[in-house]
């Protein structure tokens, strides 16, 4: 089924995927992934009162959001794999790298939502308890942004590292170029990550959570940077 969906999936890909079947190492990535998605996950016990109920309920949405940014680093690793399906010493460490820093920020990205979605408050033994106190908030935009910026970064180099092999993977001019997209693409994470750190600390501090706004540049800016080498290259290699 996978090799299946995988030439389906080529068609409409500028890079040929070079690889169908999960090695051990993305067996391996495929469990760090799970094993992230375990420790985000809402709630481990049967709520014992309505109260528990309730709360475990408000985890939901900030879980859903945990749950698509780990789904989406996922998904980049795994195509990333499938294209090139490279296992060199440096791929290897690369993807190391990046399997911990998704272990690490799992936590802090939970807390992360569930700061945006409960308001800045939670209920414990039925008190009212607040989240974090605005002295910290600089703190925790950058511990976010740095994991961020930490994620684009491993990327670009993993991608990086792919061109290196471009004639051990026989890659055709084009995928050359659509590789050099990708990889400097990844550049825009890691700007905007610590673009986010800097404003939280230039910014006043009762505006210091405004420096998340930041990420939601994101859309525009990857489409305008995929609109723009789609053209060259357009312009590069039509017939």
């Amino acid at each position: 089924m996978r090799v299946k969906a995988a030439k389906l999936t080529e068609k409409r890909q500028t890079i040929e995927w070079r690889s169908h079947e999960p090695s051990r190492l993305e067996t391996f990535s495929d469990a760090v992934f799970a094993f992230a998605v375990t420790l985000i996950i809402v709630s481990l016990e049967v709520p014992k009162t309505f109260t528990e109920l309730y709360e475990t309920m408000k985890g939901t949405i900030s879980f859903a959001a945990c749950f698509a940014v780990i789904f989406n680093i996922w998904n980049d690793q795994n195509i990333f794999f499938r294209r090139y399906g490279l296992k060199d010493n440096w791929t290897v460490a690369l993807n190391g790298m990046l399997l911990f820093v998704v272990l690490v920020y799992a936590y802090p990205l939970k807390f992360l939502f569930g700061l945006l979605f409960y308001d800045n408050t939670f209920t414990q033994n039925g008190h009212s308890q607040e989240m974090i106190h605005a002295a910290d908030t600089p703190v925790l935009m950058t511990i976010y942004g740095a994991g961020f910026a930490a994620i684009g970064l491993l990327f670009f180099l993993m991608y990086r590292n792919a061109v290196k092999y471009a004639g051990e993977l026989n890659l055709s001019p084009i995928e050359i170029f659509a590789t050099n997209s990708y990889s400097y693409g990844n550049l825009i994470t890691v700007i905007t990550g610590l673009t986010s750190i800097a404003l939280a600390w230039l910014l006043p501090l009762s505006l210091s959570g405004e420096s998340g706004f930041v990420y939601m540049t994101l859309a525009i800016s990857y489409s305008v940077w995929y609109r723009y080498r789609k053209r060259k290259m357009k312009r590069l290699f039509s017939d």
